[in-house]
């Protein structure tokens, strides 16, 4: 967390006080027109899905924990050339198809640019998936957390092994697109959100902040609402094992912990140094000088007032937009420019092993090389081999990346998610 991060004023160390939706028709055959540019929800097949994800392949996979993770989320391809994320549950999750289609319809309903909106969903023998809008420009734990590298800063970490931190404009900008998107789906009727954290919140193609639709559904029909460190989870969800929309609210207060610090820190850990009036070990020290101390202030203050113990003294998500938004900073410029990422429009795409290499995912440039039939001079395919295509891409991806300059040396910690 570093000693040396803004100096912020010690003002605020006492912490404030203060329907279902019906099943809905047959959408497929509603004839519903496009919203925002997105299709009506629908359903596919199961094949429909294995075409898109090349039958699900390991390559495709960019859940948090791999093909390990309970409920596989895969990227896809459908033949309309329209980019898909595909989760699939666990085959024991739903196994009433009636209740998860239900769920999933409700749930399809929703259209706002501030969410990655659910497009349909596949209900087919044991299977259950659903099939959102796919984010190009990863999650924000990602960006906060780990060394994942896009292109903006991709050259300038491998060439002097830095990233460039988020900045605080564009941290404040994530914390309001997040509760624009609560706001949103409270208006609707959807005001629970399960596990909300960092790994839920993904950057589309310009590098603007959404809310993914797939946390509007539990992992399972009597699953946990929560997979993270107990230590994050809302004191009443301990209690009673419901989740509420106030719990949502107490998850929205360790993301801003999260904005501010650069770290996952427990809020109990949080709220003993802000009333320790010790906010420099809370505060990113790679935000020196990039705010204002009335700005961190309000900042800790609202992250406080979120993580209050009992659920009725923590605001809604109206409120949380209304003192978010004076926050806000360099409002002018694009999300891309402030992420440092090239803008959708001006993006290359990339082949697998491109995109394996940007991810630095040695075990997927191997498979991908070897099904290239990629071998030495000799026709072995060595790691060594291996190992020097990759440098190879590396050095290439560098060189194409225009007027990248050396970041600053910075202590980066890096804190795997609980």
């Amino acid at each position: 967390m570093g000693c040396g991060c803004s100096k912020l004023s010690a003002c605020c160390w006492t912490l404030d006080q203060n329907g279902s939706i019906p099943e809905a028709a047959n959408v497929e055959n509603e004839g519903k027109g496009e919203v925002d540019g997105l299709p009506a929800f629908r359903e596919y097949s199961i094949d429909t899905l294995k075409t898109a994800t090349s039958g699900f392949s390991v390559e495709n996979i960019v859940s948090e924990h791999g093909e390990k993770a309970p409920n596989v989320v895969y990227k896809g391809k459908l033949e309309n050339q329209r980019w898909i994320a595909v989760k699939r549950f666990n085959r024991s999750a739903w196994p009433d198809a009636r209740q998860f289609l239900e769920e999933a319809r409700a749930v399809g309903q929703l259209r706002n640019h501030r969410l990655a909106n659910l497009l349909g969903c596949c209900c087919e023998g044991d299977e259950r998936l659903l099939v959102a809008e796919f984010m190009t420009n990863d999650t924000l734990a990602k960006h906060l957390f780990h060394c994942k590298f896009m292109f903006g800063s991709l050259a300038s970490a491998i060439v002097f092994g830095e990233a460039q931190p988020m900045k605080w404009a564009m941290r404040l900008r994530v914390a309001l697109h997040l509760a624009e998107a609560l706001e949103y789906c409270t208006s609707k009727g959807r005001a629970l959100y399960h596990d909300l954290n960092a790994y839920r919140i993904v950057f589309d193609d310009e590098g603007n902040p959404r809310l993914s639709c797939f946390g509007l559904m539990k992992n399972s029909r009597d699953g946990k609402s929560y997979s993270t460190n107990l230590a994050f989870t809302p004191p009443e969800y301990l209690r009673t094992g419901r989740v509420t929309p106030e719990s949502v609210i107490y998850s929205f207060g360790t993301l801003l912990l999260d904005l501010l610090s650069g770290k996952h820190i427990p809020p109990s850990h949080a709220l003993d140094l802000i009333r320790d009036r010790n906010i420099q070990m809370l505060t990113d020290s790679c935000l020196e000088g990039q705010f204002s101390n009335d700005d961190g202030t309000e900042l800790v203050r609202l992250a406080s007032r979120c993580l209050q113990y009992e659920p009725r003294e923590r605001p809604n998500p109206k409120s949380l937009v209304s003192a978010i938004i004076p926050l806000q900073r360099d409002a002018e410029v694009p999300s891309h420019v402030l992420m440092g990422i090239r803008d959708g429009a001006d993006a290359v795409p990339l082949s697998p092993l491109g995109e394996s290499c940007v991810r630095m995912d040695l075990t997927a440039i191997h498979e991908v090389l070897e099904n290239l039939g990629y071998k030495d001079d000799e026709g072995t395919a060595t790691e060594l081999c291996v190992v020097c295509a990759f440098l190879t891409v590396v050095l290439w991806l560098a060189a194409f990346i225009p007027n990248v300059d050396k970041p600053d040396a910075r202590n980066i910690d890096i804190e795997e998610k609980g």
